[in-house]
């Protein structure tokens, strides 16, 4: 198994640590060359949805990656990823993958100072450590697919659509790999089918 994940800005690194404790293979994707490599799941991290949206586009991985993910490529975005993959965006005009039936509001819990970290239940897993960091929150589900997974504080904060899953808060800062490891499951399905 090996794991593409987008280094173009953002929380990406902690990805990859994570993986490596989990003995997962995985390569950082910076420019259309890096997408000749063979995957089987497609991490999209946290950090600046916009500047990840104009970088996809100005590096001509947008459309590649795009239609990977409509192919049925397992991707995991966490915070900013989740941005990415949703089909509306409550409060900003940018649409980027737009794949997931989800609408969701960006900066939703406020500026850096209103960051907080928090245990909380995780559906099919249990309780997990959970960071926020001028996080976005699901405001609203669009089709019946989208199943959710965790909620907090009355906000849904994790979602799962197909093969498709995102996370508004930072599994990766965390020393808790049960979400990455949700995700490695949901490849191997993947691979099964």
């Amino acid at each position: 198994m090996k794991i593409g994940i987008l280094a173009l800005q953002g929380a990406f690194i902690e990805h990859k640590y994570m993986l490596d404790k989990l003995g997962v293979e995985s390569f950082e994707i910076r420019q259309k060359k890096d997408l000749e490599n063979n995957m089987d799941g497609l991490i999209l991290p946290g950090g600046e949805s916009s500047v990840m949206g104009k970088l996809l586009r100005d590096l001509d991985l947008f459309d590649i990656l795009k239609n990977k993910i409509e192919n049925g490529l397992p991707v995991f975005g966490t915070c900013a990823g989740m941005i990415l993959l949703a089909k509306e965006i409550d409060n900003d005009d940018r649409r980027h993958f737009s794949t997931m039936n989800i609408e969701v509001k960006r900066n939703a819990y406020g500026r850096q100072l209103g960051s907080f970290s928090i245990i909380s239940d995780f559906k099919g897993i249990g309780n997990v450590e959970m960071v926020y960091i001028r996080a976005p929150y699901v405001n609203k589900v669009l089709s019946d697919d989208v199943e959710m997974l965790s909620i907090v504080e009355d906000k849904i904060t994790a979602v799962r659509e197909k093969n498709m899953l995102a996370v508004a808060f930072h599994p990766e800062l965390t020393s808790d790999s049960k979400v990455h490891e949700y995700f490695i499951n949901m490849i191997k399905e993947n691979n099964e089918n």
